[in-house]
C-alpha cells in the first residue's frame, strides 16, 4: 500500500496523510467503478501484513471472474484501508495473493471516491520519470523517494467486473504502480538503496520482536 499515492502513498495531499507516503499532491484522478455503498454490515477490518513478513513476496495470480466473494475481499480491503488512514491497499497486504487492489485519492474535505482494480496491467509508461517520497502500511514509518515513471495508462477490471482503460498521471500514476508492485511481491525499499533496505527491514523485525515479548 503506498501511504500516499497508493497502498500501499499517505495523503493525496500532504495535510491528510491519509496513507503511506508523505508527499506532495497530484492531479485529481478519475475514479470509477465504485458501488453506491461505502459501508456494509459485511465489511471487516483485516490485519495488514508487515515486512519483512515473507508472504509480501508472493506474486499474486490473476482473478479469474468478479463474483460475491471477491467483492467481499474488496469491501473488507477499503474499510481496512480506511481504518489505517491509508489511500490505497493491494489484496496481498491482508494475506490473499490475489491481483486486486482498492484506492481512494480524495482529498480531506472530500467526499470518499474509491476504486477498485481487479487484474489491472500498466499499459505505455511515460518516458517522463520523477521522485515521490513514499512510504508503505506494510513497511509503517519509513518514507523514502523512489522514482517512478509520471504517467502510464491503465487497464483493469473494476467493482462489477467492467473492463475499464484510463490515463494515470502525477500522484495516481505513483499510487497505481506502487501498488502494482505489491502484486508482484515488491517492496518501495526494494527500489532504493541495498543499505537503506537492509536497515529498516532490521528495524521492522526488531520492533516486531519487541511487540512479541509485551
Amino acid at each position: 500500500m503506498v501511504n500516499a499515492a497508493f497502498s500501499g502513498v499517505e495523503a493525496a495531499d500532504s495535510q491528510r496523510q491519509r496513507h503511506w507516503w508523505a508527499t506532495m499532491a497530484g492531479p485529481d484522478a478519475r475514479l470509477t467503478g465504485a458501488p453506491a455503498g461505502l459501508t456494509s454490515p459485511r465489511m471487516a477490518i483485516r490485519e495488514i501484513l508487515i515486512a519483512p513478513d515473507p508472504r509480501l513476496r508472493e506474486v499474486s495470480t490473476p482473478v479469474d471472474k468478479v463474483d460475491e466473494a471477491l467483492r467481499a475481499l474488496m469491501d473488507d480491503m477499503l474499510e481496512t484501508m480506511y481504518d489505517a488512514k491509508g489511500i490505497g491497499l493491494a489484496a496481498i497486504q491482508v494475506g490473499v495473493p490475489k491481483r486486486v487492489i482498492v484506492m481512494d485519492l480524495a482529498g480531506e474535505d472530500e467526499e470518499p471516491r474509491p476504486q477498485f482494480f481487479v487484474n489491472p496491467e500498466i499499459l505505455d509508461p511515460s518516458a517522463d520519470v520523477g521522485p515521490y517520497q513514499e512510504g508503505c502500511l506494510s513497511v509503517p514509518d519509513f518514507f523514502e523517494d523512489v522514482d517512478r515513471p509520471l504517467g502510464c495508462r491503465i487497464r483493469y477490471l473494476d467493482y462489477d467486473g467492467t473492463e475499464r482503460e484510463e490515463v494515470a498521471e502525477g500522484l495516481f500514476a505513483v499510487c497505481i504502480q506502487h501498488e502494482m508492485d505489491h502484486l508482484n511481491g515488491i517492496l518501495f525499499v526494494d527500489h532504493i538503496s541495498r543499505l537503506k533496505r537492509e536497515r529498516i527491514l532490521k528495524k521492522l523485525k526488531k520492533d516486531q520482536r519487541l511487540a512479541a515479548a509485551e
